[in-house]
């Protein structure tokens, strides 16, 4: 056998191992997505209590306003909620198509967000998840060009599990049972058609603060989020945010149904990376 033959067979055999490595690990990494996202529809509560305007009569004035418009009277209060999106994700300037299906818990507890995105020879899917439970914290962003070579893989310590907590507790406008003072919410209105809220469940991250417009739909949504998302990729707190551009109702619940995101929110630096419209939600 010439040296040719043999350095052609140990390439296809390096070749062949490398792809079975990564179809082996990305196996692993749908494993552990599947396994959080039946624990957080495991946290969903059968018969719970139904909103009652009352439950908000004492809360300020930008609360209650928004609360008379979110949650219809009667509607079970349920926190987790499963929904569909379609949209665009930009990564360095290039808009890529983007579909996705996401749950979401309280606040503090968990939420996986499973998407495909691009098209063609740029086609990549994977999932970003959090999960807190019995003492123990989680937290990945994984994602495969066609499920064979890793473009992402990290998680797995106290710096990106932070970062995820914030990014649970900003997606509450997504279930506004969870806004609610009865599930540890605290508002303090900070200006006419402004609040912060802060998480009993989460106290240790700074509050998310909205913006409402007249009707006490939500305008604008942003927190300090400890992030590496920086020139330096030092982790540190800065804006993360955006702007709800549609509301819809959804068994009861008015959400954002069409929303822009991004790092630096309410800077010269903000350029929104994450463009989604909510297709279908589930209580």
């Amino acid at each position: 056998m010439t040296l040719f033959k043999l350095i052609l067979l140990a390439f296809v055999a390096l070749l062949v191992a490398a792809v079975a490595l990564g179809l082996w690990v990305n196996s692993r990494d749908r494993a552990q997505m599947r396994a959080v996202w039946s624990a957080l529809e495991g946290l969903r509560v059968a018969g719970p209590p139904v909103f009652d305007p009352s439950m908000v009569a004492d809360m300020p004035e930008v609360a209650r306003r928004y609360f008379a418009r979110a949650i219809l009277p009667g509607t079970p209060l349920h926190r987790v909620v499963r929904l569909e999106m379609t949209g665009s994700f930009i990564m360095n300037g290039t808009d890529l198509p983007m579909t996705a299906r996401q749950i979401l818990a309280p606040p503090a507890q968990g939420f996986v967000w499973q998407a495909d995105i691009g098209a063609g020879l740029i086609r990549f899917g994977g999932s970003d998840g959090y999960s807190r439970a019995a003492g123990h914290e989680e937290s990945w962003t994984k994602f495969w060009l066609h499920g064979l070579i890793p473009l992402a893989r990290v998680g797995g310590t106290g710096d990106h599990a932070r970062a995820a907590a914030t990014r649970v507790m900003m997606e509450s406008i997504w279930a506004p049972a969870s806004l609610l003072p009865q599930f540890g919410a605290d508002w303090v209105q900070t200006g006419a058609d402004s609040a912060e809220i802060r998480f009993a469940d989460a106290p240790h991250l700074a509050p998310l603060q909205i913006t409402f417009d007249a009707l006490g739909d939500p305008v604008t949504a942003v927190s300090q989020r400890w992030t590496d998302a920086n020139p330096e990729r030092t982790y540190r707190l800065q804006p993360f945010g955006g702007r709800i551009l549609e509301t819809g109702l959804h068994q009861g619940f008015r959400i954002p149904v069409r929303v822009e995101m991004g790092n630096m929110f309410g800077t010269p630096d903000y350029a929104p990376f994450f463009l989604a419209s909510i297709t279908r939600a589930a209580f």
